[in-house]
């Protein structure tokens, strides 16, 4: 089992766990992950974690489609993998439409065909073999629609990067995980239960067939966030979880259009996502946090004492998913579970 360790994104003030990100990396963990949301970005807080690390793997959890063009991510990519030696993942996520259209002003579109489109362009950037060339339904490069100059011409990215640089996506949906399969090297889950193996394996196996059977789960990585809370009071850990959960499951989104309260009812707790959802959306957060049943917390994070997060490991290391992306500020969380998975 590889793990790897979540610092998210900022609050109100920036600001970054190296003491805790040290800590993971002298323990063994295999990567580190940033993230971003509409306030800290993904990129910088990384590359200043690179320049204090060693060997920890770099990977944005995730960096949002619309946010840059695919040649501005490919060239980021690339140069956060050149300066840290070729430690770097490409995390890229849709993000979703309350995001993409209010705070980037650009239409949310059809994300699994952005998906599609985006990450040939980056393989074509980084493979160097031809010059930039896409004419898709999302993406015009050289452009040439309205306001064109009609002086754009293909071109060659001027660094040579890692041809190779792994690229995931990040999916809850039957169609999103089956498009992960096929074009990308892995896949990020916002939260899964490694005993609901069955969510994945169909859209898995479905986008592994389009590939003529090139790649399997030997080859492909499924990377869940994983919440990690250790301490005595069992009630008390499972409540910074519980809040996550009723903010995605609950305010993520429309309410016609959250894919996190989809997700829950896939998981088995469609009643209680309906409840959340409307507690939420009324203004009634602290109800909607009480409303998630502590099975799902669960099921779907390690909480409570280092004994009860050892035995709930055993569920994770039975399942086929290889990596597990832990959210903790714990130093001791980090120091705990390194120890039991290594």
């Amino acid at each position: 089992m590889r793990l790897g360790l979540i610092s998210g994104y900022s609050g109100a003030q920036m600001g970054l766990p190296m003491d805790t990100i040290l800590e993971a990396e002298r323990v063994g963990f295999d990567s580190m992950w940033t993230a971003e949301a509409y306030g800290s970005d993904a990129v910088t807080p990384l590359a200043w974690i690179g320049a204090l690390t060693k060997k920890i793997r770099l990977g944005t959890a995730i960096m949002q489609m619309p946010a840059r063009t695919p040649a501005a991510t490919a060239m980021t990519a690339m140069t956060l993998d050149a300066l840290s030696g070729g430690r770097f993942i490409l995390g890229i996520g849709p993000s979703g439409p309350q995001v993409v259209e209010g705070w980037h002003g650009v239409p949310y579109g059809k994300p699994l065909q952005r998906t599609r489109e985006y990450i040939e362009i980056v393989r074509t950037i980084l493979a160097r073999e031809v010059p930039l060339e896409h004419h898709g339904k999302e993406f015009d490069i050289p452009y040439t629609g309205p306001g064109a100059s009609g002086l754009g011409k293909p071109l060659k990215s001027i660094l040579h990067g890692r041809v190779d640089i792994p690229i995931y996506t990040a999916s809850i949906s039957p169609k999103g995980i089956a498009l992960a399969a096929e074009i990308a090297d892995g896949v990020i889950p916002a939260w899964m239960n490694p005993e609901r193996w069955d969510i994945y394996d169909a859209p898995l196996k479905d986008g592994f067939a389009k590939t003529g059977c090139k790649k399997s789960l030997e080859n492909f990585d499924v990377a869940p966030f994983v919440s990690c809370v250790m301490g005595s009071d069992l009630e008390g850990c499972r409540m910074p979880v519980k809040w996550m959960l009723a903010l995605y499951i609950g305010g993520m989104g429309a309410r016609a259009k959250n894919f996190y309260n989809d997700y829950a009812k896939r998981l088995g707790y469609e009643e209680a996502a309906v409840k959340i959802q409307d507690l939420y959306l009324a203004g009634k957060k602290a109800e909607a946090m009480a409303m998630v049943p502590d099975k799902l917390v669960d099921e779907v994070a390690l909480v409570g004492s280092r004994e009860r997060i050892a035995d709930r490991l055993k569920a994770w290391k039975a399942s086929p998913v290889k990596t597990m992306l832990i959210g903790t500020g714990d130093i001791n969380a980090v120091r705990a579970l390194a120890e039991i998975c290594f």
